[in-house]
């Protein structure tokens, strides 16, 4: 006998059960849209703001680096110069950011007044300003809609610079 009223309350469960399942037809579409967009949205902008620094991190070390490269290489201090600003120009404009956030150190070692000297070191840094996407100007007070990134590149002068 009590066996029969153990199956009679499972029965009774399994009924309830299905009842309730039948009521919620539908809205399990529903509830899956709305958490996915509430997912979704989130994961898309973190891709899109990722692939923006990334892609000024690049920009920066390529700068950095090219300029570095083109300013050991030139024959005068002023060949120098303009090879440096149109390489970080070219770089930074290849990675879709504007040349006006960016700003540049170049420093000469050991002798800081000959930069182009043999056996001399010349490192160049670049420092840019990546905006992150879909950030409205409104907020530029309020909240940080740039992300800060910078990158460093040295170069040794050939030792036999000038015996061409």
């Amino acid at each position: 006998m009590h066996q029969s009223s153990r199956f009679a309350s499972v029965r009774r469960r399994t009924r309830l059960a299905v009842a309730f399942l039948r009521d919620a037809q539908g809205s399990a579409s529903l509830e899956f849209i709305t958490v996915g967009m509430v997912l979704l949205i989130p994961l898309v902008y973190l891709v899109l703001a990722m692939s923006a620094i990334q892609g000024g991190a690049l920009a920066a070390e390529g700068a950095a680096r090219q300029a570095a490269r083109v300013f050991v290489q030139a024959d005068s201090l002023a060949n120098a110069e303009d090879s440096a600003e149109r390489a970080i120009e070219f770089a930074l404009n290849n990675y879709g950011l504007d040349t006006s956030d960016a700003s540049v150190q170049i420093t000469c070692t050991p002798n800081p007044a000959n930069c182009l000297a043999r056996h001399g070191y010349v490192t160049v840094t670049v420092a840019v300003l990546v905006t992150l996407p879909l950030a409205p100007p409104v907020l530029t007070g309020t909240f940080p809609v740039h992300v800060p990134l910078d990158a460093t590149a040295t170069q040794q002068v050939s030792q036999f610079r000038g015996s061409r």
